[in-house]
């Protein structure tokens, strides 16, 4: 097979980026037309687009203002939360010593909404007492009620001391009498709500089943990770647990005090917010602290449930305060300010350009247009995959990309036309010019990668847009480099405009200081017939030699000046 040569190279180098481009769109339009998820826009920050804001009030069992370490910790696990569901760009923050603030950009949906509100606290309780919640009550008239008042006047004290979370004497007749007048269908009223050390009465979230529930003997907090899958046997949705190493410990002695017991004091139950997500039976010794939660799960709620847990329980309850739909705190004028400063940006390096490189600045205006149609379409395919949001920080690093990659085409060309100032042809001063450019242009491209991922990681979340779109833009644009820049100037040097050096081209050896002899060669100017513009092209040569050629210049003159004595002379 013959070599390839440098046009080949060039054709096929656009056409691999022709072909990723038609990629790109074509995943945009798969989301767009098939899942109806995507959009031909990106999506809008809440600073540019406006969203919806829940503020959350913090709940005490003594009423007290909750602690502030623990509030922080809230915010965190509900930003957590909010990023998970793909929502990018959410505003979390404590207002006041008791509320926390939530905003979201766009409407928010039904899910990501229980995401937030949804305290998710976590608790493991042994089961004591199980049944229907439509069990009657026979009093002393002789008419049932499902739904008797206590006898306040009912032992509440246990007969014996229980000897652990799952013994029956915590069962009194006080608690029996509350548990029958328990109404499931209207728990406003009858609130599951117990101390951690003490049983609960409570109601399934799913069977409708009523409880009885010992002391807590497991916390959230004991719960490293969370994941939703299906069952092998029986293809349910399940979310699978992994306690850490204090948990596990508990957990393997609660599954050998509770396997082999009598039902129900062989199930255990978890209680999310006050209610049984599932009480399963122990049907062995767990000691690896991988349980698993079933039920009737689908993806959605399993997969929900799962991310609830596996950012941990809140270490507050919280009510809802409201729930309001607000406007774009910078609005839509804003935006058009940045796209205009953007425009504005463009406009500079398209007249720099075409004013110092000439024909060969539509080169530069070229690139930059592809890479706003491939930094677009991107933009649209993050908004769908992952949750990214423009910011008018992201605006911002959009904008000084651009002169990041002006820089870039400068270094470029400049190796090119110092190529030519070398007695190059011009298509070698474009294969050599690119052969000692890239180098430049990799290093100084690495360094702004690694800036904006430092400044990821380390800034405030306003300033993370900034950051992800300098660093998307910068890498696009080597790819640009790359796949088409340096493939353009390979077919370029060939046509007779460039290859050819016109005068208008950008690249003519007489403007830069030397002549054009042949195809391939250039002279020095005679000295007997130099015009007044090749004394100008020559004096543009000199004042572009650098130290170590002026030294070489001064140098050889001087040997030149100097002739050996003879014996004899005066």
């Amino acid at each position: 097979m013959a070599p390839s040569t440098p046009v080949r190279h060039a054709w096929r180098v656009l056409t691999g980026l022709l072909a990723i481009t038609g990629v790109l769109f074509g995943i945009n339009a798969l989301g767009v037309y098939a899942f109806q998820a995507s959009s031909w826009t990106p999506d809008l920050a809440l600073d540019l687009q406006g969203g919806t804001q829940i503020i959350l009030a913090a709940q005490t069992t003594d009423g007290a203002e909750p602690d502030a370490e623990q509030l922080q910790q809230a915010v965190s696990i509900i930003r957590q939360r909010v990023d998970a569901s793909g929502v990018g760009e959410a505003d979390v923050a404590t207002e006041g010593g008791r509320n926390i603030v939530v905003q979201i950009p766009g409407q928010a949906d039904e899910a990501t909404r229980q995401r937030i509100q949804s305290s998710a606290q976590l608790q493991l309780r042994p089961v004591l007492f199980s049944g229907s919640p439509a069990t009657s009550f026979v009093g002393e008239d002789g008419n049932a009620t499902p739904y008797p008042t206590p006898d306040p006047n009912l032992p509440s004290t246990p007969t014996a001391s229980p000897t652990n979370a799952s013994d029956p004497a915590y069962i009194t007749p006080a608690l029996q009498a509350q548990f029958l007048a328990y109404d499931c269908a209207n728990p406003a009223v009858n609130p599951a709500q117990a101390p951690a050390d003490q049983p609960l009465i409570t109601c399934g979230l799913n069977d409708g089943q009523k409880y009885i529930l010992g002391p807590v003997v497991l916390a959230g907090t004991d719960i490293s990770d969370a994941t939703n899958g299906q069952e092998q046997n029986t293809g349910r949705w399940a979310v699978n647990l992994v306690f850490n190493d204090q948990g596990t410990q508990k957990f393997g002695e609660i599954s050998q005090r509770l396997y082999g017991a009598q039902a129900p004091l062989n199930q255990f139950a978890f209680v999310l917010d006050g209610s049984v997500l599932s009480a399963p039976s122990m049907n062995g010794i767990i000691l690896d602290g991988r349980p698993s939660i079933t039920g009737n799960f689908t993806q959605e709620s399993s997969k929900a449930l799962a991310d609830q847990l596996k950012y941990g329980a809140l270490p507050l309850s919280f009510q809802v305060v409201s729930s309001d739909t607000v406007s774009a705190t910078l609005g839509s004028q804003q935006l058009q300010v940045g796209f205009i400063a953007g425009l504005i940006g463009l406009g500079l390096v398209a007249i720099y350009s075409l004013i110092v490189y000439r024909a060969l600045g539509t080169v530069i205006i070229a690139s930059l247009a592809v890479m706003a149609v491939l930094t677009y379409v991107t933009l649209c395919i993050l908004a769908w995959r992952m949750g990214f949001r423009l910011s008018l920080a992201g605006v911002a690093g959009l904008i000084v990309t651009i002169g990041f990659t002006a820089d870039s085409f400068i270094v470029y060309f400049e190796r090119i036309r110092d190529e030519l100032r070398d007695g190059k042809s011009i298509t070698a001063a474009v294969e050599d010019g690119w052969a000692r450019a890239k180098r430049t242009i990799y290093i100084s491209k690495s360094i702004n990668i690694l800036a904006a991922v430092v400044l990821y990681i380390l800034a405030d979340a306003t300033v993370k847009g900034f950051a992800f779109t300098l660093g998307l833009t910068t890498a696009i644009d080597i790819l640009i480099f790359i796949l088409f820049t340096h493939p353009v100037m390979q077919l370029l040097a060939r046509t007779r405009f460039f290859g050819n050096g016109h005068p208008l081209s950008g690249m003519d050896p007489a403007a830069l200081g030397a002549v054009y002899r042949g195809r391939a060669q250039f002279r020095a100017p005679a000295a007997a017939a130099v015009s007044g513009r090749a004394n100008r092209s020559r004096g543009e040569a000199q004042r572009r030699q650098t130290i170590a050629e002026r030294k070489r210049a001064e140098l050889a003159a001087a040997q030149g000046n100097t002739r050996p004595t003879k014996e004899g002379d005066d």
